[in-house]
């Protein structure tokens, strides 16, 4: 099968001036290298793409494939992780993982924690704050936890990212606003364990293949899995197999929440306990 690869190189974003925060998202080369030499191992003819404006070049050429794999993350706007699956449909191009929709929703904390709340799902409450004004009508119990509505690889989650004071929070919502144009979100800090769930699969035919516990050093940041901490994940957090009574009740609300939001092939979904 001839198979095209779109992904973001890390490189060419560091390179164009972006910062290491900007890029956190995006592949380093030797990822896309081992993942090439994957799927040829698999006997495919591998075509290595690159980003979405790349690829739009090598559609208006005229190039098509029998199959995506994309791994691209998009760089501006909440719909960017749907630009490459959004241009693959419209050329009728099948690619792998979530689809345009899927992708877009997910991608907003503040509409996948709506779908989730009302399939009946468990999520804390939560504000979405567009300006300082609004800071006045929050009415959620201390300590609170901010962070912006739409990233990913924690960005924009750092050790003054759990509040205690309404001082701390407009100082928190401040930075998202300033730093990520973009609205903060706002729910209660849940101080319990977390734990990442891997899935394989789509539907009723998805299943949970792993699942770890994040543990932070005593030299990480506190509180979160920040994102100094998942740069720096090698030496300071550890990734134990979660403890099967745990595992046991964190798979099934994993599964439920990637069935209620139509994720699709492959992926995780990350849990946090009260």
């Amino acid at each position: 099968m001839r198979i095209g690869l779109t992904f973001d190189l890390r490189d060419d974003y560091l390179a164009a001036g972006y910062g290491e925060e900007e890029t956190a998202e995006f592949d380093r080369l030797e990822t896309i290298d081992e993942l090439e030499a994957a799927l040829r191992q698999c006997g495919h003819d591998v075509d290595r793409i690159g980003n979405v404006r790349a690829l739009v070049k090598r559609l208006a050429a005229g190039a098509s494939w029998e199959l995506v794999f994309n791994i691209a993350e998009g760089l501006r706007g909440f719909g960017r992780e749907a630009q490459i699956p959004a241009l693959l449909e419209a050329y009728e191009i099948p690619y792998t993982f979530s689809d345009t929709l899927t992708s877009s929703v997910t991608l907003h904390k503040g509409y996948t924690k709506r779908i989730l709340r009302d399939y009946g799902l468990p999520t804390s409450d939560f504000r979405e704050v567009g300006s300082l004004d609004e800071l006045s009508d929050i009415d959620l119990p201390f300590p609170l936890f901010a962070k912006p509505i739409a990233e990913g690889t924690a960005k924009g989650i750092h050790s003054g990212s759990m509040v205690t004071t309404q001082s701390e929070l407009q100082d928190a919502v401040e930075r998202v606003l300033s730093e990520f144009r973009q609205p903060a979100l706002i729910e209660p800090y849940l101080p319990g364990r977390e734990f990442t769930v891997g899935i394989l699969g789509t539907g009723d035919q998805a299943a949970a293949i792993g699942t770890l516990e994040v543990e932070l050093s005593a030299d990480a940041e506190p509180h979160s899995y920040t994102y100094a901490n998942k740069e720096r994940c090698e030496s300071l957090c550890r990734f134990p197999p979660a403890p099967t009574a745990w595992r046991e009740r964190v798979e099934p609300i994993a599964l439920a929440a990637w069935r209620a939001l139509g994720c699709r092939d492959a992926g995780r979904v990350d849990l946090r306990a009260d």
